[in-house]
């Protein structure tokens, strides 16, 4: 049985502890059987609704790896013999080289005579 995602705890949590407010305030009962039938209904209602939370559906490509399509993109046009039988290290991927991203400096700050100083707060 798999293990409760993090969405699916918070979820029914939050439901057992607004759905116990509400009930408590709503039906004003104090006795002991009557605050056992309330708890037991919100727990009740905080699983239905922890069952009922979408599970993130498993991606059907291998971790690490990109999808196929992506992947045929990616691989350079000359492989060695060790890549095409799959054994060894895995092939080389070509990375285009980044544009520089820096932008000029203004004139006006590049001749100012000191550095701008803000002051700070107490």
């Amino acid at each position: 049985m798999p293990r409760p995602t993090v969405a699916q705890l918070t979820y029914g949590t939050c439901t057992v502890i607004f759905s116990t407010l509400a009930m408590l305030l709503l039906s004003q009962t104090s006795s002991g059987p009557g605050i056992a039938v309330v708890v037991v209904a919100a727990v009740a209602l905080g699983v239905l609704v922890a069952m009922t939370v979408p599970v993130p559906k498993a991606s059907r490509a291998p971790m690490g790896r990109p999808a196929t399509r992506a992947r045929s993109a990616l691989r350079p046009t000359t492989r060695t013999a060790t890549a095409r039988s799959g054994i060894g290290r895995p092939e080389p991927v070509s990375v285009p080289a980044r544009a520089s991203v820096h932008a000029p400096v203004p004139a006006s700050v590049a001749a100012a005579s000191e550095p701008v100083r803000e002051t700070t707060a107490p």
